[in-house]
């Protein structure tokens, strides 16, 4: 059975004290009220990395990510995150490839495949972003533009490695714009990847690979996208940043 995953990306959002204080408002609500297979996953800015991780230390089914890491082991690259320096934190995950880093920082396919391969090997889950525009959309190009995304960054891990990545399809066009892809488009673009990745790594490994969706969930949606059959959870923005939308979120299932 594929993981179920509920992923809370806070962005560059919240002072220490405040992050402190919504990092143990969700454990706690998380603690009485989430179903323990259901692992939900704060994915914080790097000052908050060591203190959240102190706070969800001992619940099963809350983890702690960053938010992005350096294709480089250590030296002089500053302002960069290393793989083992969020090890040492006590998190588990990391967002490889987010649209935003894709956008802005012009990170590149071959960049996030060499992070990936990084993370999987110091022990860390990448939550491995794909995603169009709004232009591809319209070209109808999109489920070309998602496999050539998958196939530069991921193709070349091994069957194993590959099965210890998680997948966050964003559609771009629905992040912060209030627009949310309906759960057709949603499941649409799910078995799409799925399959991309069947023909790659074969059906037995696709199966295994939880695909989170990244495009504007909220309690009022959230429903009705997990329960298609290859949504397999969220990674959720501007709701992760509100304890009780994110816990509700969870309890979607």
């Amino acid at each position: 059975m594929r993981k179920r995953i509920i992923a809370g990306n806070w962005k560059m959002n919240k002072t220490m004290e405040d992050g402190l204080a919504l990092a143990s408002k969700v454990t706690n609500m998380a603690v009485d009220e989430v179903s323990s297979d259901v692992t939900m996953v704060m994915c914080t800015p790097a000052i908050h990395l060591s203190p959240v991780a102190s706070i969800t230390k001992d619940v099963t089914n809350v983890s702690v990510g960053a938010q992005n890491m350096s294709e480089h082991e250590s030296g002089a690259y500053t302002g960069d995150l290393a793989a083992d320096m969020i090890v040492s934190t006590g998190a588990s995950f990391v967002i490889i490839g987010h649209s935003e880093r894709r956008e802005y920082h012009f990170e590149t396919n071959q960049q996030l495949a060499d992070r990936v391969k990084l993370a999987v090997t110091k022990g860390l889950t990448p939550l491995f972003c794909c995603g169009e525009s709004l232009d591809t959309r319209e070209a109808n190009d999109h489920v070309n533009y998602v496999n050539t995304q998958l196939k530069e960054s991921l193709f070349d891990l091994s069957a194993e490695d590959m099965k210890k990545v998680v997948i966050a399809y964003e559609p771009i066009w629905a992040i912060g714009t209030g627009v949310t892809a309906s759960s057709d488009q949603a499941q649409e673009m799910h078995l799409s990847i799925r399959n991309s990745l069947a023909g790659q790594f074969g059906q037995e490994v696709a199966n295994e690979i939880s695909i989170l969706y990244g495009g504007s969930m909220k309690p009022s949606n959230a429903q009705e996208l997990l329960a298609q059959p290859d949504v397999d959870g969220g990674l959720i923005g501007g709701a992760s940043l509100k304890a009780r939308d994110f816990v509700d979120i969870a309890k979607s299932y």
